[in-house]
C-alpha cells in the first residue's frame, strides 16, 4: 500500500509481546522502515558511530542502554530523511518518559501519528520468552526485565493515552488479526485507506 505520508508509528509491548513480529508486518504492509533499537545499536557500531559502538558495549552485557545513548543512535538514524520520510515503526523506543520526550524533540513538526500497546499478560510473555531458548532468557532475568518494564516503560501507555495517540491492542489473537487491528487503528488515524 503506498502512502504519499507514511505513517509514524510506535509499538509498546512487554518483551515477548510481539513487537519484533508486528513492526516487520507492519513495515511490509506500509513499504517503510521496521526500526527497532537492537538492530540501529548494530547498525550504528557496525558503521563505527561512537555511539552505536558503546551501546552494543551494553547490549552485548547484557544491560540497559543509558538513555543518552539511545537517544544518540535514534537522533543519528533519523538525521536521515530516505530512513524516515516513508514512514516507520519504531520498535523498543521509547522505552522511558525521558527517550519520549527526546523523541518528540528529534520529529519535530512532523510527530507520531499512533502509539500501539500491544497487550500480552507477563505469565505468557515469560512462556513465549522462555519457549525461545536463548540462554540468556532464565525465569530471573526475565522477570528482571518485566520489572523494567512495569517501572520504566509501562508509564508511557498512560502518557500517550493523555495525547490521544494510544491504541491497546490484545497481543493474544493470531498474528494476522494483531496486525489487522494495528492497521486499521493506522489507517484510521491518518484518515486514508
Amino acid at each position: 500500500m503506498a502512502n504519499p505520508r507514511g505513517p509514524r508509528i510506535v509499538l509498546l509491548g512487554k518483551q515477548g509481546s510481539g513487537k519484533g513480529t508486528q513492526g516487520a508486518r507492519l513495515a511490509a504492509y506500509f513499504g517503510m522502515q521496521h526500526l527497532s533499537t537492537g538492530q540501529m545499536f548494530r547498525d550504528s557500531a557496525e558503521a563505527g558511530v561512537a555511539a552505536g559502538v558503546e551501546a552494543k558495549s551494553y547490549m552485548d552485557r547484557g544491560e540497559l542502554v543509558p538513555d543518552d545513548l539511545v537517544v544518540a543512535v535514534v537522533a543519528e538514524r533519523f538525521e536521515n530523511p530516505a530512513e524516515v520520510d516513508p514512514g516507520f515503526v519504531l520498535d523498543g523506543f521509547p522505552r522511558t518518559r525521558q527517550q519520549a520526550l527526546e523523541l518528540d524533540r528529534i520529529l519535530g513538526p512532523r510527530p507520531l501519528d499512533v502509539v500501539v500497546n500491544l497487550d500480552v499478560p507477563s505469565d505468557v510473555v515469560i512462556d513465549r520468552m522462555r519457549s525461545r531458548g536463548r540462554e540468556d532468557d532464565t525465569e530471573e532475568s526475565i522477570r528482571r526485565r518485566l520489572t523494567l518494564y512495569d517501572s520504566e516503560t509501562k508509564p508511557l501507555v498512560e502518557f500517550y493515552r493523555e495525547r490521544s495517540l494510544l491504541t491497546t491492542v490484545d497481543g493474544l489473537a493470531p498474528e494476522a488479526d494483531v496486525e489487522a487491528a494495528i492497521v486499521a487503528a493506522v489507517v484510521s488515524r491518518l484518515g486514508t485507506s
